[in-house]
């Protein structure tokens, strides 16, 4: 790479520190971008600093917003008395786009392992009990990944909220659509198994 201007190895060498991409892709990008009109590449980087200048978490659901609360924490038409407990912010816009759930969201920011020392402290559980407890929720969807931590912090969940009256439900993991059981693995054809019903 020495044979590049500092300019453009000092380029490649940040955009390969983003995830996913190598030192090969850095250098195309960095090409494609040296080839681009310089406002459409002004107007990238205007873009990446609003990024950090801008992008809050809400301060109700702690998704990612440009504002104190995000959209949907704001949207009177959201369905109220329900919460949909996620781990991350992807995981909230992937239950949007499917478009089956009109509640509110609560975003944990992760999940319990206490092998890496993440415990309910360094999670918003916190807030997602004062939450339930201050805004008549009736129903808490428990919305984390099938993973061992993901499946702890369900079980915490519902542990936490036993006493309170307020039904814990967990949504359904299966077979997907248009799966073919001989390549589902064996958690997944157990849980779907477990969780069968009548048709």
């Amino acid at each position: 790479m020495e044979y590049y201007p500092a300019s453009i190895r000092n380029a490649i060498a940040h955009i390969a520190t983003l995830p996913g991409i190598g030192q090969k892709t850095a250098e195309r990008l960095v090409m494609h971008l040296l080839a681009t009109d310089a406002a459409d590449v002004q107007a990238l980087a205007r873009s990446l600093v609003g990024l950090k200048e801008k992008v809050r978490l809400c301060r109700r659901c702690f998704s990612l917003s440009d504002e104190p609360m995000c959209a949907i924490c704001r949207n009177p038409a959201r369905q109220t008395g329900v919460l949909c407990v996620v781990e991350q912010p992807a995981d909230m816009v992937a239950i949007e786009k499917a478009g089956a759930f009109s509640g509110g969201y609560h975003i944990l920011q992760g999940v319990l392992s206490p092998i890496d020392g993440i415990g309910p402290d360094a999670i918003r559980l916190r807030e997602l009990f004062s939450r339930v407890a201050e805004e008549s929720i009736q129903e808490v969807v428990v919305a984390t990944g099938t993973s061992v931590e993901g499946e702890a912090t369900a079980a915490f969940i519902a542990r936490q909220l036993s006493s309170s009256g307020i039904r814990v439900s967990r949504i359904a993991s299966g077979v997907p659509m248009g799966g073919d059981l001989k390549f589902v693995d064996q958690v997944t054809l157990q849980r779907a198994m477990e969780r069968r019903h009548e048709l």
